[in-house]
Parts: structure tokens; C-alpha cells; sequence
């Protein structure tokens, strides 16, 4: 079965947000502790990006990916505030655990870098986690190269070191 990609609806939010839980446990398990995980819940997610879609749906592009009617991933962007306007944020890939491999990620950063492309940006930059090895190592096979910037959020209770990544967009 294919899937394919649309935007986002008002109606995907909630799936979206029990997704984006289920990758992050299943991501970050190996380096963050259960706890760090626990909250927030699928549910609580869900309403984050209900909330979120309410302030950013003029300036942010989200796209799921669909299987079979079920959205099993999607991806996030917009404008970068910490740079020049020539440069667009990636803030979001996130896929169901059972979609690792099969393509689905890469399918969503290309849609993702033409979309900014499209915007008329000249730079992408994302921040990863640090201890994700497997998401760096996807975004280095997608053309990301670290720019040395680094920074710590929290992840429930445990502060994450991430890095930012940057990749020129070629017309």
C-alpha cells in the first residue's frame, strides 16, 4: 500500500498528537528516562497541536502522511525566528515506530524542502537531539550538516541537549 502525502486539517491534530508520542517513546527511549516520556500523554499532545494549529496555521505548513486513511507521519515548517528571513525552520518529522524504514521520512523532507523552496527560502536549519543518533544520521544522508550551534530544552523532566542543522536550498 503507498501513502501518500496532503495537508494538514484541523481534524488531523489529534492523530497527529498521539503520533508524535508514539515516536517520540520510541526514539528517545534509548537515551531519555521513561519518565522524561510519560508526559505529556497522546491525548495532552493532541491538544498542544490543536493549540499550536491555532497560532501558526498562517505561517506554518504541516503534512501527514497517510496509509490505508491512517496518518503514520507527517512533517512540520516555517518561518526560522532566531535568522534572516531567507531561511525556513524545520521543526518536525515524526513517523509511527512501524513506518521506520519503509521510505516515509524521506518522502516527507523532500516535501519538506520543496515547500520551502517554494516559500522563497534560501537556507533550512532543524535542531536535533544530540543522543538521537538515528535522526542525525537521516538528516546528514538528507545534505543537513551541523552548524556548531547548540542548545538544551526539556523533554518532560529531562533537559536534552540538541544541535542545529542547516542545508542550503538549491533552486
Amino acid at each position: 500500500m503507498t501513502v501518500t502525502l496532503r495537508p494538514a486539517t484541523e481534524g488531523d491534530l489529534m492523530a497527529v498528537g498521539a503520533l508524535h508520542q508514539r515516536s517520540r517513546v520510541a526514539a528517545y527511549s534509548a537515551f531519555l528516562p521513561a519518565e522524561a516520556l510519560a508526559d505529556p500523554t497522546p491525548e495532552a499532545m493532541g491538544r498542544y497541536w490543536v493549540e499550536r494549529w491555532i497560532w501558526e496555521r498562517d505561517t506554518h505548513r504541516m503534512t501527514v502522511a497517510e496509509r490505508a486513511g491512517a496518518v503514520v507521519g507527517f512533517s512540520h515548517l516555517g518561518p526560522d525566528d532566531e535568522d534572516d528571513p531567507a531561511t525556513g525552520l524545520l521543526n518536525a518529522i515524526h513517523l509511527d515506530p512501524a513506518e521506520q524504514g519503509r521510505g516515509v521520512g524521506r518522502t516527507l523532507m523532500v516535501d519538506a524542502l520543496d515547500a520551502m523552496r517554494a516559500q522563497g527560502w534560501r537556507r533550512a536549519v532543524l535542531w536535533v537531539l544530540r543522543d538521537n543518533a538515528h535522526a542525525r544520521s537521516f538528516y546528514e544522508r538528507g545534505g543537513w550538516t551541523p552548524t556548531g550551534a547548540e542548545r538544551e530544552e526539556h523533554i518532560g523532566t529531562a533537559l536534552t541537549p540538541q544541535l542545529r542543522y542547516t542545508r542550503l536550498l538549491d533552486a
